[in-house]
């Protein structure tokens, strides 16, 4: 039995929201006929239309909301609130979801933005905050997902959806500003270490692509061992620190010059 259509607009088509719409069409659940984005740039759309003529594009919002089960906003946190206020007449808070992926734009500014006063009281649709990173863009994003007034079903497929476009990781709210700093401004710390490391190879007589060669792939088959071994980092170091060796007196060396307390700083000053 075939999986129902099911129909999103992504409103706002730049890195991010591109990103997405590129993922999503090489996925199983949503295909590329069934996602419309929109964006104030006919360029930008354009550039997308090139990479599959499959989408959908338009500069409407409105009318590409309406058409959509799953809306997603990948505008900056400063646009939400105008584009809230552009498409709410258009969304039915029955049948549509809104998922933002804005980041720091909370559930309360969110139900603010969207609430409507009906005859039979206040009326808000279903609610989600997706915060990826921008490992997105190769399929390979840590992406955070908080619900609010949404069903069991539709956090189910919000979770299935971003999990083709990585790995995505269903928390409260009150984590999503902790998960940005680990794991959106994570990539800029992980990509830090790595700069690092490639110019202390130079320094020890690499080449500047291939000591890049070396440490991009040392690091992912640090990745590729604690996926696989499901361990923990330090039994990893274990094996391959050995008593007297040159692995643990590098460590020391990088402790002494406060390696892990300068990372947990700058993750705290990210939060």
């Amino acid at each position: 039995m075939e999986n129902p259509t099911i129909k999103v607009t992504i409103i706002g088509a730049g890195n991010i929201g591109g990103a997405i719409a590129r993922g999503l069409a090489q996925g199983s659940i949503v295909k590329a006929g069934d996602i419309t984005c929109t964006d104030r740039s006919q360029a930008i759309l354009d550039r997308l239309k090139e990479w599959n003529p499959e989408f959908g594009t338009s500069l409407d919002n409105g009318i590409a909301a309406h058409k959509a089960d799953y809306i997603v906003l990948a505008v900056k946190p400063w646009m939400v609130q105008s584009v809230l206020e552009e498409i709410k007449s258009h969304i039915d808070y029955n049948r549509q979801v809104v998922v933002s992926v804005a980041a720091g734009v909370s559930f309360r500014e969110l139900s603010e933005y969207l609430t409507k006063i009906t005859t039979v009281g206040r009326s808000l649709p279903a609610l989600f905050r997706v915060i990826p990173n921008t490992a997105i863009e190769a399929r390979s994003s840590m992406t955070f997902v908080s619900a609010c007034n949404a069903s069991e079903e539709q956090t189910g497929l919000i979770l299935q959806m971003f999990n083709e476009l990585g790995t995505a990781m269903l928390v409260e709210e009150r984590l999503m500003t902790a998960g940005t700093a680990l794991a959106s401004s994570g990539i800029a710390f992980a990509l830090r270490y790595i700069r690092a490391a490639i110019e202390g190879g130079v320094e020890l007589g690499f080449y500047p692509q291939e000591a890049q060669e070396i440490v991009v792939r040392t690091v992912k088959g640090a990745v590729d061992l604690l996926l696989t071994n499901r361990s923990n980092p330090e039994q990893e170091i274990d094996r391959v620190t050995t008593p007297g060796g040159i692995t643990i007196r590098g460590l020391n060396e990088m402790e002494l010059s406060g390696f892990t307390s300068a990372v947990i700083r700058g993750l705290k000053a990210s939060k």
